[in-house]
Formats: structure tokens, C-alpha cells, sequence
């Protein structure tokens, strides 16, 4: 039965609640996190290493995921991440020493959500679009800011009067009621129930086929993990996506708590956190958007650029703790920084588009999981060692720099052109 609009929308849907709610339930442990060091007593880095260890599980499980992408498609995939993060957040509340926290948030509700966010629907998500690719993307993605500032205040109204293992039994439920159905939906490319992406027709048999291939000996190759892996730009990537995800999470896990510490009420906190994912929405959608134009580098910069900016806004409020300087953290942080997400699928796709993308993104997401594992675990360290976050902050500027970098010589702009600059290569094309 055929809609009266492109089925890839209907995914786009999909992907916006299971991200609202499946990146979401992650991202609470930045509120279940001071509950949990206020009842047991734990070292910070300890307590933080829970989730700092679900990285390092996501990790060894994310080239399995893109394999199993390969050969079986998003709803296998997503229906495994339901299982795992729906049932660590269920058995998270049972409990009472650090391993059981480590095998729950850590590996349970950690290989679930590299099924369930970024880096599982960024697997398939990108197959549906070429030339509003940045875009569709960047709408998906904005679920994750729509479930923060509807999730993240309900979950600290739960801890605030039920306790924190009542909100992560509500979580649990949700992730499995609601996306264990939805998920069904799913279908890996548009050429599985007859269509093309961007919904456009079959081209005319006398009509050529508009190429955004810009260099043609790369793009013909057929990209296997073992073949990418011997290449410096498999290696910039990764590197860039360790940077991606270390700021990321660095400032995601301490942030609740740092602000508490230099004055400002859990209200404040709890608040912050959530305006931060409401500011991505915007910040997603305009530069998954930017990114069909100006290039997919160029987003990736501006997006560190803002992770850089929110560390240093950070740093001041210490010695400042102002409302401007709050404001500005946040709006670097969800406006800019987030968007480093829209082009997070494209990136890899427009560099080593293939039957075996889900196996080369997969290998490049343990970098970037790497990454995710170290952010909270140095700073949580840093702390404890010199009793400031400072330092750690300003690593996480440096970090941002390396990322920026990483992917501009990565390049995937000179592989293949986004649709705003296919128009400049069309003359010179033309002329040849």
C-alpha cells in the first residue's frame, strides 16, 4: 500500500521517539548520579566509571552491531537494544555494590543504547536520504532535546520524591512498552519496498543519473572493513570520533554535578541539563541542514567549536557563577555542540559508502565509544585527585581542537560533494 508521502519520513518518526527516549534513559544518570554517591559513599570516579564502563562494552559490541545491521537490519537491532537497556534499567535498582552498577547501567544500558541512539540508527538512518540527508537526520536526532525536556524533569521529580531507583524502573518500563512495538516499522533502505531515496522516481532510461561522486577512484572501490582499515582516513575518523564523544560525555556525566557544587539549586541543575538537549532541537535540525550546504567538515567544526566554548564557559563560572554565563554555556553546548550528531552517519557513509558500512562504522564507533568511556572517567579522576574539575575542562578544549581537525583531514567533502556544492562541480564537470 503505497502513502501519500515517502515512507522514509515514517523512519525519520521512528528514529525521533526511539532517540527521545532510548539516548535519553542514558543520559539520566547524570541525575541518578549525586543519589547514588550521596547512598552508598563511593569515589566519584568509581561511581562514574559505571558509565564510563558501558562505553568500553559498547565499544567491543559496536562492530558487532554494524554486522549485524549488514545482514539482518534495524529491527534486529533495535528489538536487542529494547532487551539490554530495558532490562539493566529494570535490575539497576536492585543495586548495592559498584559491579552491579558496572553490569546494569554499565554493559546492560550501554550495548542497548549504541542499538537504540546515535550510533545504531546512524547505521541505516542515512540510506533514506541523499540530498536532504543532513537534514532528515538532523529532525531525527532532535527527539533526543524533545525527550530531554520532557523525560529528564519527570525523572528528577521521581527521584525527588521516590528515589532514584523509582525513576529507573519507570525508564525501564517505557524504553519496553513503547519501543519494543514501534521499532517494527523499520526497514533498512528505501530499495527494500520499492523505492528510492529521497522518494524520487525510477530516472529515465535516456536520462544520466546525476553522480556527487567527486572522486571516483575512491568511490569505486569496494570498501571492505579490512580495506578501510589500512587507510589514514579510517584512522583521522576514528580519531575525530574519539574526540566527538569524549567532550560529549565528559561534560554530560559532571555537569549536573559540577553546577551543583559552585552554587546553583538541582532545580538549576536539573534544568540546565534538560535546556541543553531543548537548544539541540534547533541546533540539530539548522546544522544537519548547514551540512547539505556547506559541507559536512565544516558542521563537525562548528560543532566543536561549541564543546570548546562550553568547557571555558565552565571554567569561568567558577570563579563568576552568572546567569550569562550559564546561558552561554548551554547555548554553546545544545545549540552547536549537539549538531556534531546530524553528520555523525553521513560522514562515514559519504567516505566509505558500501555493502559493508555497518562493519566500517561499527569498527570507527569503538573509537568513538573509547572516547565516551574516557571523558567522564579522566575528568571524574582529575577531580579527585587535585578537588577541581579545571583541568579536566580544559582538556576537554584541547580534545575538541583534535576532533575538529581529525575529521577535516579525513575529508569526506573531496569522496563525495553534498548537494549545495553539486551545482559548483557541475560546470567543470560539464566541460570535461
Amino acid at each position: 500500500m503505497r502513502l501519500p508521502f515517502f515512507y522514509g519520513w515514517v523512519v525519520v518518526a521512528v528514529t525521533f521517539v526511539t532517540m527521545a527516549i532510548g539516548v535519553n534513559a542514558r543520559t539520566a544518570f547524570s541525575l541518578f548520579f549525586p543519589p547514588i554517591l550521596t547512598e552508598f559513599g563511593w569515589d566519584r570516579s568509581v561511581t562514574a566509571g559505571a558509565f564510563s564502563f558501558g562505553f568500553v562494552a559498547s565499544g567491543i559490541a559496536s562492530p558487532l552491531i554494524g554486522r549485524l545491521m549488514d545482514r539482518a537490519g534495524p529491527r534486529a537491532v533495535m528489538e536487542l537494544g529494547v532487551v539490554l537497556m530495558g532490562g539493566g534499567l529494570l535490575l539497576a535498582p536492585l543495586t548495592t555494590q559498584p559491579w552491579h552498577l558496572y553490569l546494569t547501567i554499565g554493559v546492560m544500558v550501554g550495548a542497548g543504547s549504541v542499538c537504540l541512539g546515535y550510533s545504531g540508527q546512524s547505521l541505516f538512518l542515512p540510506n533514506w536520504f541523499n540530498r536532504r540527508r543532513g537534514l532528515a537526520i538532523g529532525i531525527a536526532f532532535a527527539g533526543v532535546g524533545i525527550g530531554s525536556v520532557t523525560l529528564l524533569p519527570f525523572v528528577q521529580h521521581m527521584i525527588a520524591q521516590g528515589g532514584w531507583r523509582t525513576a529507573c524502573t519507570a525508564m525501564g518500563c517505557m524504553v519496553v512498552l513503547v519501543l519494543a512495538p514501534l521499532n517494527l516499522l523499520l526497514r533498512k533502505r528505501p530499495e527494500d519496498i520499492g523505492l528510492r531515496p529521497d522518494g524520487d522516481a525510477a530516472p529515465q532510461a535516456a536520462a544520466a543519473p546525476v553522480s556527487n561522486v567527486v572522486d571516483p577512484a575512491w568511490a569505486g572501490i569496494d570498501w571492505t572493513l579490512a580495506r578501510a582499515i589500512r587507510t589514514a582516513r579510517f584512522w583521522w575518523l576514528a580519531t575525530g570520533y574519539f574526540g566527538g564523544l569524549y567532550v560529549w560525555y565528559a561534560v554530560q556525566v559532571h555537569q549536573t554535578k559540577y553546577l551543583l557544587e559552585i552554587g546553583f539549586s538541582p532545580s538549576t541543575a536539573a534544568w540546565a541539563l534538560g535546556l541543553v538537549s531543548l537548544l539541540g532541537i534547533p541546533g540539530q535540525i539548522a546544522l544537519g541542514h548547514a551540512s547539505d550546504r556547506i559541507g559536512r567538515e565544516a558542521v563537525w567544526g562548528i560543532s566543536s567549536a561549541g564543546f570548546a566554548i562550553c568547557f571555558v564557559a565552565l571554567i569561568v563560572l567558577k570563579a563568576h557563577p552568572s546567569p550569562l554565563l550559564l546561558y552561554l554555556m548551554i547555548a554553546a553546548q545544545g545549540a552547536l555542540g549537539y549538531g556534531l550528531t546530524s553528520v555523525m552517519g553521513a560522514v562515514v557513509l559519504e567516505i566509505f559508502q558500501g555493502p559493508h558500512f555497518g562493519s566500517i562504522f561499527g569498527t570507527i564507533m569503538v573509537m568513538g565509544l573509547i572516547g565516551g568511556a574516557a571523558g567522564p572517567f579522566v575528568t571524574g579522576l582529575i577531580y579527585d585527585l587535585t578537588s577541581s574539575y579545571t583541568g579536566g575542562f580544559a582538556i576537554g578544549v584541547a580534545v575538541s581542537a583534535l576532533s575538529a581537525f581529525s575529521v577535516w583531514r579525513a575529508g569526506p567533502g573531496k569522496v563525495r560533494a553534498v548537494a549545495g556544492k553539486l551545482q559548483r562541480l557541475r560546470p567543470a564537470a560539464d566541460a570535461v
